[in-house]
């Protein structure tokens, strides 16, 4: 009969006092003396007799393909278990079946366990004060929605290894000019400057040295990463290529920003905000929030930091540009179109983050939002209106057209006009109808437009302004009574008589 270590241990006590084999059976809640008799024999508690079990109980079910399997993760090591056992089942649907996944999941673990090595996270010493480490996390994926818009946006984040302080700004793409506006923010924010900043290999920050460096090759930095650098008096530091997790600090406090945003924004309520200052201020309040258990340790890094005594540099960058015979200017690879009064004239440009502002001598004549990437477009219909009036037969063909239909109403309008219409009317028609939209009010125009497309026969532009006229007002006539003189002469009398 086998026993617990608990059991054991009373035996062991009841024999030390004396009693007997069988006293201490009994004492123990065993049945027979010759069980105390074993474990004083052996002196070994059950828990130390065990030995690990070195036989299967029933036959292996993999054994005819395992070869191949293991095989297949030494070339593969990424291969999922799950995918390799599908794999399986379709090459020996008669020697497989589904039930048998967990089974074989189990087996891939343990050889991966005793074959497969892995690179193992080198933990490091972090010193106060050292360096700052900075990298962008997309946000987008939170459902963040300025005035019921899905906003996409990345969060330029900074974070101080040591006392894991944090703070960050909101930007379109991962560029310099966010990585500039995310550290200058960050310093000011925090008052002090450390020894180091830290960022991975991005383009905002290095390039490669030739126009197609070897793969083994070591990125340098940008001249205006540096100046950027220089002006704070910081000193560059990046990690090796295709080596992430050096900047291990920083992406882990990326996965604890997003859940902690996502953890405010169900207390809030709403995903809504209406306007991005709006969302960037309940980004600074998070933040606030979650430096606030870290101030002892900050303190030590701010001892040894210097001081902050660079003024702030400008975000934004000016370009000059001249304005093309179509209306257009290029900007950063992208186009925009400008009013036609400056064709042939050189404007300046200022790039923000998320808006262009255009400057004509020092009147700024428009502002546009900011494209990001490269060969994108943005074509305002109220620009060219004029111009595609004079010339009707270029809009069908006319390269940015899809710009011209500023909402899906406005696109369904003319493919109904062309049902209806030869090419060029229904072009026509449509042009005009445009430019009811830039005279007037367009969200007036696509609701005349919702009530057209409604109707079962045809209409035109004149339908669309009828539709815009507003409804006489009646005005109620008023009766002028006459005014008797001889009303004022009695209060005269009155007063002077008072």
């Amino acid at each position: 009969m086998t026993a617990t270590d608990a059991q054991v241990r009373i035996i062991m006590r009841e024999r030390e006092k004396g009693r007997t084999q069988e006293q201490a059976a009994v004492s123990a809640n065993l049945r027979s003396r010759k069980t105390v008799a074993k474990y004083e024999t052996l002196a070994k508690p059950p828990s130390e007799l065990k030995q690990p079990r070195r036989y299967r109980t029933r036959p292996d079910p993999f054994v005819e393909d395992w070869d191949r399997v293991e095989q297949m993760l030494e070339d593969a090591p990424s291969l999922e278990a799950k995918a390799l056992f599908e794999w399986l089942c379709e090459q020996h649907p008669e020697r497989y079946r589904p039930g048998q996944l967990r089974t074989f999941q189990r087996r891939v673990a343990t050889w991966r366990a005793l074959h497969q090595g892995q690179t193992a996270i080198l933990e490091q010493v972090h010193r106060p004060g050292e360096v700052m480490q900075t990298d962008g996390t997309w946000l987008t994926e939170l459902g963040v929605t300025i005035q019921g818009h899905l906003f996409k946006h990345i969060l330029i984040h900074c974070v101080l290894p040591y006392s894991n302080w944090e703070w960050g700004r909101i930007a379109q793409s991962e560029s310099l000019a966010a990585l500039r506006l995310g550290l200058q923010s960050a310093l000011v924010e925090l008052g002090h400057v450390p020894e180091y900043h830290q960022t991975d290999n991005s383009s905002a920050a290095t390039y490669w040295p030739g126009a197609k460096a070897p793969t083994n090759s070591k990125r340098e930095y940008t001249d205006e990463y540096l100046q950027l650098l220089g002006h704070y008096d910081l000193k560059p530091r990046t990690t090796n290529l295709r080596s992430p997790q050096e900047n291990g600090d920083v992406e882990s406090s990326n996965g604890g920003i997003k859940r902690a945003i996502k953890q405010y924004l169900l207390l809030r309520g709403s995903c809504n905000f209406a306007s991005v200052e709006a969302y960037e201020a309940f980004l600074f309040d998070v933040m606030e929030r979650r430096n606030r258990p870290r101030r002892e340790r900050l303190a030590e890094e701010l001892a040894v930091m210097k001081p902050l005594t660079a003024t702030r540099l400008t975000t934004r960058r000016a370009v000059r540009v001249r304005v093309t015979r179509a209306s257009l200017i290029r900007v950063q690879k992208n186009v925009y179109s400008v009013p036609t009064s400056l064709i042939g004239h050189q404007v300046t440009v200022h790039i923000h983050e998320w808006h262009l502002e255009v400057y004509y001598q020092s009147h700024l004549i428009e502002t546009l939002p900011r494209l990001v990437g490269e060969h994108h477009h943005h074509v305002n219909y109220r620009h060219v209106i004029d111009s595609l009036l004079r010339k009707p037969g270029g809009f069908r063909d006319y390269r940015y057209r899809d710009d011209l239909f500023p909402s899906l109403i406005f696109r369904r309008a003319w493919e109904q006009l062309n049902r209806w219409q030869s090419p060029r009317k229904a072009d026509l028609t449509y042009l005009r109808v445009l430019r009811l939209a830039a005279r007037t009010m367009e969200s007036e125009v696509a609701t005349a437009l919702e009530r057209l497309l409604d109707t079962p026969g045809p209409w035109d532009e004149t339908d669309v302004e009828r539709l815009l006229q507003p409804e006489p007002i009646s005005v109620p006539q008023l009766v002028c009574g006459q005014v008797h003189l001889q009303q004022y002469d009695q209060l005269l009398e009155v007063y002077h008589a008072a």
